[in-house]
């Protein structure tokens, strides 16, 4: 099985390998691509030592699988010749998730949508990640007909260069390169991703897009704000969920903790709740405060979160692999 991690030198491309990894994923043959500059260093994995190459040397390899961590220009532009070449290529970007024709993926949810003429299959944005893993079977239960989300972003989502940001205010340095138009230690901004025609931005549109995709249900409607917070650890969603059906608190309770992938931490008498600085390297998405909204029937408040760079990016994308060999789909 050759596979190669496309972006290896990134914040998600170095947690991809260590996911590949730390789940033993079968591989023969790894090729690590990254950007020109890099081209000649060298990245360990499993005490050996890997020389990254460029992109034509890795499509000429013909790898079995590709995954794709390098921005929406690249993947537009060398995930089809990846695919040409008989490559399958799970790409981490937004370039492909909203294409009619690309499966947009959370494996636990709809893995079963991929055949093997799925040469590039779209992982979710984070923050659909870890809301769809809990939408999608009380959607099943209970029917969605209303979701208001507010996210309280990790800096991680951001990349390096935010983390760099944010411990450089922690201690005082002026000189550090700013990544966002505002301070982000001691602050929270409103502001994740750029800012649309509508004033809401890309991540917001991407919460309300995407769930419907991967569930497969357009027949509810989704409202979103994305925060930035100053949090290196993960995502948290504050989600209010109206139901077109009743529901029983405890059922919701046990649907949630027989979800695979999904861990209920909802005993508030202990303080007992998800937090970001708990879901830090885990795999799981963490959900609690799982409470009825008392302003209006069949309505349910919970809190979600889940590590951005684990669930909400590589190992999902490591997830889906696995379901393709698995399954003998590549």
């Amino acid at each position: 099985m050759k596979v190669a991690v496309v972006g290896s030198t990134g914040m998600v491309g170095q947690v991809m390998l260590k996911v590949l990894d730390e789940r033993n994923f079968p591989i023969t043959e790894l090729i690590l691509v990254a950007s020109e500059k890099s081209i000649g260093k060298k990245i360990k994995y499993k005490q050996v030592d890997y020389t990254i190459v460029s992109m034509e040397d890795a499509i000429a390899a013909k790898p079995e699988i590709a995954i794709f961590s390098a921005g929406g220009s690249i993947s537009l532009e060398y995930a089809p010749k990846f695919a040409e070449v008989g490559t399958t290529v799970i790409d981490n970007s937004s370039a492909w998730r909203m294409h009619p024709d690309k499966k947009l993926v959370v494996p636990e949810i709809n893995a079963q949508v991929l055949t093997k003429e799925d040469k590039i299959i779209a992982n979710p944005n984070c923050s659909t990640i870890q809301l769809v893993m809990v939408l999608g079977p009380l959607n099943q239960k209970y029917d969605l007909k209303r979701v208001v989300i507010s996210t309280y972003q990790s800096v991680t989502g951001t990349g390096k260069a935010a983390v760099d940001q944010l411990n450089g205010e922690v201690v005082g340095n002026d000189d550090v390169a700013k990544v966002y138009p505002y301070q982000i230690f001691k602050n929270a901004l409103p502001h994740c991703d750029v800012f649309s025609d509508d004033d809401y931005t890309k991540e917001e549109i991407k919460l309300m897009k995407e769930p419907k995709k991967i569930l497969g249900d357009d027949t509810f409607s989704l409202t979103a704000t994305a925060v930035r917070v100053p949090v290196q650890g993960g995502h948290s969603e504050s989600v209010n969920i109206e139901f077109e059906n009743e529901f029983d608190l405890d059922e919701v309770r046990k649907i949630l903790s027989e979800t695979p992938g999904v861990v209920v931490m909802d005993n508030v008498a202990n303080n007992e709740y998800p937090m970001p600085f708990y879901s830090e390297g885990k795999d799981e998405v963490f959900v609690g405060r799982i409470r009825r909204d008392r302003s209006q029937p069949n309505t349910l408040n919970l809190w979600i979160v889940a590590d951005n760079l684990r669930k909400g990016a590589a190992t999902n994308a490591v997830q889906i692999a696995e379901y393709l060999v698995e399954n003998k789909l590549v």
